[in-house]
């Protein structure tokens, strides 16, 4: 008799009520699962699913002995199997609701709960792989992770728990891409790997796995130690799968694109030799169609093209790529990625042998991968830049200019998918900026010229020293300035540049010419170009092999070669004057980085300027003069010691009698004093650094260069000093790292030890900032500079202040910085510097502490003052990293996260409390975008000095402007407003209800007035006034995407209202009339001049607005209520419904006798659609983008053909007549007061 009949037999000889039956029930149930697992027959599972049922009913309650969760888990356990055998869903539901029961059942410290955490996380896990609801893949990591705490080394269960952990983890970086999941990944697989001891069968595979994850990590960090590891690693799985290995192809295909990687980092061609090989191998080894090895094969050698241009190498990629291609037919997601591929190598092709099919080809392929690659698609962008750059170079050869027009509106679109930060963004602004070059040259077009130059500015400045495209990119942009001052040539007859240097010479000397009007005028643009011209021409002086100053200056100390030496002559000139420059910038504007500049520019002329060389003492004197000023502003003793020292040798190089002897003696003398009445200890420097140029002075300059983007002062978290920068290198030069640096530099070539001591130096000097509501006592700079904080009173805002820096000493962080006692409040030029870059220090922070100093530990974030200052809005949007600490330094709700941006939980609760769209909590980028909703976010928060309020928004919008302590809050805001429509031409500002500025009528007097808009009055029988404009197609979609235009998210709510009957008396208005048509020709556009209509711009207080005007006819008031106050009137315009609009005053007691009054849309493009060709606009967009309701503003005529905005109540929402008066429509050019 087998152990199911004999169950059977022992449960009928205990019927219901019987003591003894739940065994019997439970065990006649455990011996069918058990016989189903041998023969698997689902009658036996079925009858164990519904015994164990029934073994649940008869124990309701758990007892001592456990037996309901053991009943729950081995019911859920063949609901599991027969899930597995089936695929019924119910099943699966089921199993989750039982085993979150036996869970609850089984609390901490029970001895089977680790089996009901792991067997919970895999139900939910195939849940989530099922259903891909994210909160189930959440909740599984929080099990296996639980599981795991109860499953120590040793234990025979951990290791497949670490195998879910891992797939779960796997599962949520690859839907949501966090790096701190990546983090705990690699750590995971560390520790499954100690469990696979080499010999073990799943050794290699755990080798490969936790190579590929510090790859991918790599790729996240770009820290060169995870792809140097993953390389190693993977070489040792390389020879645990020799050749005849069934998985040695996937290694080598792994360690194939590390060392490619590499090669793009390093640029060390031997790895990239070693990938072909490798490649090559892996072709080999697989069978025909595998198209991914080719396509890889096919961009290494493309690399090795470029690198040594070898046409063999070029003609096979070809040859592979359309191998490649074939393999991938349409409809194959890696198709898009061969045919560019391919493109680019066509276009390489044409370039070296000038065959225009090759051209036309690499087009046609282009054409074929942006169809196939749609705007979500991630390679749209790179689609769309290599079209455009094929396009561009199709279009030098011919008259045409569709081409040339096709390729810039690509290259914009591509821009607009590569915002700051992205790896093509340089790319995408170069190729624009050489369309547009080109437009000008060959059409005339001459904004182009203008643009290019800022486009390839920003090019430049994402491309630093050594950059593999900066030369190119300084090129094009130093011609395109030469284009742009050429007129500055004395001569009569203009020679074009025909080499670097002669660029070089042309820039430098108009460069000089700016800096000639400078001192004649004193005007700030030209000591700015003066700069710009200066600065490239002397990159563009820098030999081939030097891809620094610094570089260079360290080659010559060593020995120039004589064409070297005819050169220096000039470059050390433009050395000179551009250290000048640069003085007199500082002297002008107080900004501490030209006065940075200067020094290191006079350091460099000095080492050119050896003992016996004539200017030498005039250099001596230039150097100690700027460290003198920089001693003002920041005393640290090295330079005062420097400056004197530097003096004491001028003065031995002069003779008694020269005029410039008695100068700098008196510079002498000034130093010398400094020195004596200073209170600082100050210790003597070295001065043989001046002149001495080693590794240590390399690294001493690095950190010097890193510093500067950086806060001028930082709390070393160890001992709570502060430190100047001085003091911040100090340290580090006597650090364990440092000591390990310099070692391991001796090892490097040029470019590896540039790489490893700026990462070395960048990791060592990562600070934490703090974001706090200001309260009683704040420490200042004068109250902790020279002491130590973790020694001073805990009293206010000197506890804050200890806690926050052990918090961030907890984190592993050496500094840290503070807004109440890191700046010298007393010095105007610092505040005016620390507002301008305090958006950039919290960017740059690793991470940002925030304080919530009235948040208990159970309370909520809303609660907290914090999210009502002004401040700490940059505060929250500008890092990439915060935390959330509570009253008592507690971890805000005990989060495990390392970053609440990353927490759902918490930026939910953000995102609801500020009401701030999470993709902008998580990646803001500083800049003129969507203006309007930036305004609003700002509207609900206060600052205790009322201008703060604007000057809090600089960074936000990356303006930079003077702070003037002291100016009303109006003129500082109104200040930012005139800036943001400058720059960008934005007329979403204009959209606001309240009271007007004393500044322009067109700014309101707080920025409270940015709030949600009150909605517009009703508007009489809306649905049949509409009727003959809703007999077309129109679109509030079109109007919800437009940017600029205004307050468009209100629209519908007022459609379809209807007025109230209203028993006040009518009174009709005197209205001026006067016809359109009586416009000035000049000042009027129609819709088939669109691309003539200049932007708003705003200059000397004069606003100059492009709008849609509607002429006024009729004006009637219809009702006043003195109580709010408030007028209400009815008014017609030619071409628009009857509206009406309330105003806070009487209509007449703002307008003068006989005036003209005007219902204006300003005018932006982009009413038409964010990406309108406005060459060819068509009717039906017209009627689409503009036939639907819209807002306005009343303006008024004033003498001398300006115009005053005519603040309202309520938005005036406006609806055109016809089909007719859209089309006839004009847009008009309005000076606004």
């Amino acid at each position: 008799m087998d152990d199911v009949s004999s169950s059977r037999e022992i449960l009928e000889c205990r019927p219901p009520g019987h003591d003894g039956r739940y065994v019997a029930v439970f065990n006649l149930a455990l011996g069918l699962r058990q016989r189903y697992k041998k023969e698997e027959k689902i009658d036996d599972l079925n009858e164990a699913i519904t015994l164990y049922r029934d073994s649940l009913e008869l124990r309701p309650v758990e007892n001592e002995e456990g037996d309901r969760s053991d009943s729950l888990q081995n019911l859920a356990v063949c609901l599991w199997l027969r899930y597995r055998k089936l695929g019924a869903v119910d099943d699966l539901e089921e199993v989750i609701t039982i085993e979150r029961e036996a869970l609850a059942l089984r609390p901490p410290g029970h001895p089977d709960r680790d089996a009901s955490l792991s067997n919970f996380g895999v139900s939910l896990k195939e849940r989530f792989e099922k259903q891909a609801e994210v909160c189930d893949l959440e909740e599984a990591i929080q099990l296996f992770r639980a599981a795991l705490e109860l499953r120590p080394p040793g234990d025979q269960e951990r290791s497949s728990t670490l195998r879910e952990l891992i797939g779960c983890l796997s599962s949520r970086y690859e839907s949501q891409g966090l790096v701190a999941d990546l983090e705990e990944l690699v750590t995971l697989r560390r520790a499954q790997l100690e469990l696979y001891p080499r010999g073990r069968s799943d050794h290699v595979a755990s080798l490969h796995d936790l190579a590929c994850d510090l790859r991918r990590r790599y790729a996240k960090t770009a820290e060169m130690s995870d792809l140097e590891e993953s390389i190693e690693l993977h070489r040792t799985g390389l020879e645990l799968r020799p050749p005849g290995h069934r998985d040695r192809s996937p290694t080598l295909d792994e360690l194939t694109l590390c060392l490619s990687t590499r090669y793009d980092k390093l640029g060390m061609v031997a790895d990239l030799e070693e990938a072909i090989e490798l490649g090559r191998e892996t072709l080999k080894l697989l069978p025909q169609g595998h198209g991914e090895f080719l396509h890889n094969l096919a961009c290494n050698l493309r690399k090795r093209f470029v690198k040594q241009t070898a046409m063999q190498d070029l003609e096979e990629a070809i040859e592979l790529l359309h191998a490649a291609v074939e393999l991938r037919p349409t409809g194959h997601p890696d198709r898009p990625s061969s045919l560019c591929e391919l493109a680019f190598c066509l276009s390489r092709r044409h370039d070296m042998q000038g065959v225009a099919e090759d051209l036309e080809k690499a087009v046609t392929l282009g054409r074929e991968a942006l169809e196939l690659c749609p705007l979500e698609h991630p390679n749209h962008g790179m689609c769309l830049r290599n079209l455009g750059h094929n396009l561009r170079k199709g279009s030098v050869q011919t008259t045409a200019i569709c081409e040339l027009e096709e390729s810039i509106d690509l290259l914009r679109r591509a821009l607009e998918l590569h915002p700051m930060g992205h790896p093509d963004r340089s790319s995408s602004l170069h190729e624009l900026a050489l369309c547009l070059s080109l437009r000008h040259d060959k059409h005339g077009v001459a904004d182009g010229l203008e643009e290019a130059i800022l486009l390839g500015r920003e090019a430049l400045e994402l491309c630093p020293s050594g950059h593999p495209d900066r030369g190119v990119i300084l090129h094009s942009l130093a011609y395109d300035l030469w284009k742009k001052f050429q007129y500055l040539h004395q001569t009569a007859v203009v020679v074009h540049p025909t080499s670097r240097a002669d660029l070089a010479s042309s820039l430098f000397e108009f460069s000089q010419h700016f800096w000639d009007q400078f001192q004649k005028e004193v005007r700030a643009t030209d000591l700015d170009n003066a700069i710009c011209l200066a600065t490239y021409a002397l990159e563009l002086r820098l030999p081939p092999e030097d891809d620094s100053v610094t570089a260079w200056v360290q080659r010559l100390a060593k020995g120039a070669n004589s064409d070297e030496l005819v050169m220096l002559g000039r470059v050390v000139d433009n050395l000179h004057n551009l250290a000048n420059y640069h003085r007199a910038r500082f002297t002008a504007q107080h900004a501490i980085i030209d006065l940075n500049e200067a020094i290191t520019l006079y350091r460099y002329t000095l080492q050119t300027r050896p003992a016996g060389h004539p200017n030498r003492a005039s250099s001596l004197h230039d150097l100690a003069q700027c460290l003198a000023d920089r001693f003002r502003e920041q005393p640290a003793a090295a330079d005062l010691n420097d400056a004197i020292a530097l003096e004491q040798e001028a003065l031995q190089l002069l003779v008694h009698e020269e005029p410039e002897y008695e100068v700098s003696q008196r510079c002498l003398a000034a130093c010398l004093q400094m020195k004596f009445n200073s209170q600082t200890v100050m210790t003597s420097s070295d001065a043989s650094g001046v002149t001495h140029l080693d590794i240590e002075q390399v690294i001493r300059n690095t950190a010097f260069e890193i510093l500067r983007t950086m806060p001028t002062r930082l709390l070393y978290t160890p001992t709570g000093i502060l430190c100047n920068r001085d003091e911040q290198v100090s340290h580090f030069m006597k650090s364990g790292r440092y000591k390990r640096l310099v070692s391991q530099c001796k090892t490097y070539d040029r470019r590896q030890q540039m790489d490893r001591i700026h990462a070395d130096i960048s990791r060592h000097f990562q600070y934490v900032t703090l974001s706090h509501r200001w309260g009683e006592g704040e420490p200042s700079l004068r109250d902790i500079e020279g002491h130590t904080i973790y020694d001073m009173s805990i009293v206010g805002g000197f506890g804050k202040l200890q806690a926050f820096c052990r918090v961030a000493l907890e984190w592993n962080y050496l500094w840290a910085w503070s807004d109440t006692c890191c700046i010298d409040k007393h010095s105007s030029a610092e505040v005016q510097e620390t507002i301008g870059s305090m958006f950039a220090w919290y960017r740059q922070s690793a991470l940002t502490i925030v304080y919530l100093s009235d948040v208990a530990d159970t309370a909520s974030l809303g609660s907290s003052e914090w999210f009502g200052r002004g401040w700490t809005l940059q505060e929250l949007l500008a890092p990439r990293s915060l935390i959330f600490y509570t009253e008592n330094w507690s971890l805000y709700k005990n989060s495990p996260a390392s970053n609440h941006k990353t927490d759902v939980t918490v930026l939910a609760e953000l995102e609801r409390e500020t009401r701030i769209d999470r993709r902008f909590l998580t990646s803001f980028s500083p800049g003129l975008d969507d203006a309007r909703s930036r305004l609003q976010w700002a509207s609900l928060r206060r600052t205790t000095r009322p201008e703060d309020i604007a000057y809090s928004l600089f960074g936000i919008f990356n303006i930079h402007l003077p702070v003037m302590y002291g100016e009303s809050a109006e003129n500082a805001l109104s200040r930012l407003l005139a800036e943001i429509v400058s720059q960008s031409g934005d007329i979403s500002v204009l959209d606001w209800v309240g009271e007007p500025s004393p500044f322009h009528s067109c700014f309101p007097a707080h920025i409270t007035s940015y709030q949600i808009l009150l909605l517009p009055p009703s508007q009489p029988n809306a649905e049949e006034q509409c009727s003959a404009i809703n007999q077309q197609p129109t679109s509030f979609e079109v109007l919800r995407e437009l940017c600029g235009s205004l307050a468009t998210s209100y629209l519908p709510y007022s459609l379809g209202r209807s007025l109230l009957p209203s028993s006040i008396a009518h009174r009709v208005l005197p209205v001026h009339t006067r016809t359109p048509a009586s416009y000035a020709s000049s000042e009027v556009y129609d819709f088939h001049s669109l691309a003539r209509v200049p932007p708003a711009r705003f200059f000397n207080r004069l606003l100059v607005l492009p709008c849609i005007a509607y002429h006024v006819t009729s004006v009637q008031l219809k009702g006043e209520d003195p109580s709010i106050p408030n007028c209400t009137y009815s008014i017609q315009a030619s071409g628009l419904m009857p509206l009406e609009i309330a105003l806070p005053t009487k209509l007449e007691d703002l307008t003068r006798p006989q005036a003209i009054l005007h219902l204006v849309r300003p005018w932006h493009s982009k009413l038409l659609g964010p990406s309108a060709n406005l060459d060819a606009v068509t009717d039906q967009q017209i009627l689409s983008a503009l036939g639907t309701p819209f807002n306005v503003l009343l303006l008024t005529q004033l003498p001398h053909n300006e115009h005053k905005r005519i603040a309202s109540s309520t938005l005036i929402t406006a609806r055109p007549v016809n089909r007719a008066s859209v089309l006839n429509s004009k847009i008009r050019i309005f000076n606004v007061v």
